[in-house]
């Protein structure tokens, strides 16, 4: 086993997703960029490769589990185990109504990727995971997903009412925690990183922070040392409530 790290990130061809993968690349970690184009996600690890970074591109639709599990194996051939999984791909959905305008099928659209899909790939990851001397799993949340926040009527986010994709970053965060908890006492933690207001084509670029700049939670996180934390809900001021 060698001491390079090999870090698989989701959604990795854009964003935060491809910023994370640079990040990790700079220090040092073999990156797998997870794209469900597969064009883009070769033109995403090339353009990783040409400043010198290990990247390959691995074809990778969260919602596809037969896919999933085939790019399981295609990691367990190549490097034997994962030591770094960040399940950054995500999606806002379509619907923008009232929440009770809402139908099931608008948050089942959203749900598919960022909690179903999260639960396909650590399914399908965990395992080799658990073959790292210090496995990590990263999700990517949002403040939005805070209950606590949420429920608060003097919070800034008062005013955001997103049924479908705020109630997918809070089952998210229900699932990280869960996670978190049956690995206790393994080498693997489970956290879940909230990078803010980045500008992304999610959010039509109206963000306040540059995917590099959301990425860094993401980063830390997925290189925590053994004192690190599991089971937490971490933005850049500091933990966040669930």
């Amino acid at each position: 086993m060698t001491d390079e790290k090999v870090a698989l990130v989701t959604g990795a061809n854009k964003g935060i997703g491809f910023a994370a993968a640079r990040q990790l690349g700079e220090r040092g970690a073999v990156v797998i960029v997870g794209a469900r184009d597969e064009t883009l996600g070769k033109q995403a690890a090339d353009a990783l490769a040409a400043d010198g970074i290990a990247a390959t591109a691995l074809r990778l639709d969260v919602t596809d589990p037969q896919g999933v599990a085939e790019a399981a194996r295609r990691i367990e051939r190549r490097h034997g185990r994962l030591d770094i999984l960040v399940n950054n791909a995500g999606t806002a959905g379509a619907f923008t109504g009232r929440p009770s305008e809402a139908t099931a099928a608008d948050l089942r659209e959203v749900y598919e990727t960022n909690v179903f899909g999260v639960v396909t790939v650590t399914h399908a990851m965990l395992p080799l995971l658990l073959r790292s001397p210090a496995g990590r799993i990263v999700n990517l949340s949002s403040h939005v997903g805070s209950l606590t926040l949420h429920a608060d009527p003097d919070s800034p986010l008062a005013g955001v009412n997103m049924i479908a994709y705020q109630s997918s970053k809070t089952a998210l965060n229900a699932v990280t925690a869960a996670y978190a908890k049956e690995l206790r006492g393994t080498p693997v933690k489970v956290n879940a990183a909230l990078p803010g207001v980045v500008a992304t084509d999610m959010n039509h670029h109206r963000g306040r922070r540059t995917p590099v700049e959301g990425a860094a939670v993401v980063v830390r996180l997925a290189l925590l040392d053994e004192s690190g934390p599991s089971g937490v809900c971490l933005a850049d001021e500091g933990p966040v409530p669930w």
